[in-house]
């Protein structure tokens, strides 16, 4: 792949300048250092660690191969137009916002054909992080005229442990709108009528968009106005639901509802065969809950491993044996509140406990 003109940025990048340090901006610089980078951080808003802080966008900018632009939407330009005389064909900038179209339109214009820039969003966020969750997906945009730095940055993030997909700035804001802007506009309506995010007698239906009231709650403040103003696409996304969830509300209010004919298909239940379809169902969810219980160990096992750092930098031991018989007796109760046997419950946790000590190390 040739890249533009001058742009003769060392592969692979080791040096992150990151600009802005608001939550996100902290959570991807942690993830860098973990990764053994280099990192340097500027935010006027925001307390910098003193080992990582630049004194302005020109130090910031300065000998770092990669800057990532971590701001609001709402700042992006004005930030950008800031950057742009401090940085050099050398050096590759990235935006991590939540839409494509417009940072995407922005960059071309502020920084043109001589500047490296590509577009990314990724897919996971700080509490994701913090719990440890994977895989962290990345969304990296095609960019032609700087094909060179788009390669390398997705070398960057997969060095930093995520997995990376192309789509176009349009391909990205369109499903955006279907999913993430429309997952927050339901949530965000499902907190305003007082639904809890965590009831004490939900079906285990809610629980997924628990998940999601959750996260409004926390981010809806900034990322629910972005997600709706600045992606070309979640209006009409968001017409188009509210058009659909009419006609359901006036089918249910009918004296005989049926609901309309695309709504009725989408929720029908599937033909699972003629040779016990109850058991080929139950199978199918048991496969399910497996694979989640298995997620689920995997985002134990980063968590594992944070902690035998912490232990290492402490000069303590692996084991803890009043931590862990701690561990077992909690697990025991909350086996019994469920009506499950407690000492199968125990047996499962001391193999998990086995599993974190032997990740610890």
């Amino acid at each position: 792949m040739n890249g533009p003109v001058g742009h003769v940025s060392p592969s692979p990048l080791r040096s992150v300048a990151v600009l802005g340090y608001g939550r996100f901006g902290q959570a991807f610089g942690q993830l860098c250092l973990a990764a053994g980078l280099s990192v340097r951080a500027f935010d006027p808003e925001v307390r910098v660690p003193d080992e990582l802080r630049a004194r302005s966008v020109a130090e910031l900018a300065s000998g770092s191969q990669l800057v990532v632009v971590a701001v609001p939407l709402e700042r992006f330009e004005s930030v950008l137009v800031e950057l742009s005389s401090h940085v050099t064909p050398s050096q590759v900038v990235v935006d991590v916002g939540s839409v494509k179209v417009m940072p995407s339109t922005l960059m071309a214009r502020h920084l043109g054909s001589a500047q490296p820039w590509v577009a990314t969003h990724p897919l996971f966020g700080p509490a994701s992080l913090a719990r440890g969750e994977r895989p962290l997906r990345v969304v990296v945009c095609p960019n032609p005229p700087h094909a060179q730095a788009v390669g390398e940055v997705e070398e960057f993030l997969q060095a930093i442990g995520c997995e990376t997909l192309r789509l176009s700035p349009e391909a990205h804001d369109r499903e955006m709108a279907l999913t993430h802007a429309l997952a927050f506009f339901v949530a965000k309506g499902m907190l305003d009528v007082g639904v809890p995010s965590n009831p004490s007698h939900a079906p285990p239906s809610f629980q997924g968009m628990a998940k999601s009231i959750e996260a409004v709650r926390v981010d809806a403040g900034h990322l629910l106005p972005a997600l709706h103003r600045f992606n070309p696409y979640a209006g009409p996304a968001r017409q188009e639901l509210l058009r659909a969830l009419r006609a359901i509300d006036s089918a249910l209010d009918a004296p005989s509802p049926v609901l309309p004919a695309r709504e009725a298909t989408s929720l029908a239940i599937p033909d699972l065969g003629d040779l016990s379809p109850a058991l080929k169902e139950t199978r199918e969810l048991v496969d399910e809950l497996d694979q989640e219980l298995v997620t689920l160990l995997a985002r134990r096992a980063v968590l594992s491993k944070r902690a035998g750092e912490s232990k290492a930098a402490l000069g303590v031991a692996v084991k803890d044996p009043g931590r862990e018989a701690r561990v077992l007796e909690a697990r025991r109760r909350w086996a019994q509140g469920f009506g499950l046997d407690p000492d199968a419950v125990e047996d499962i946790f001391r193999a998990i406990l086995q599993f974190s000590r032997a990740i610890q190390g």
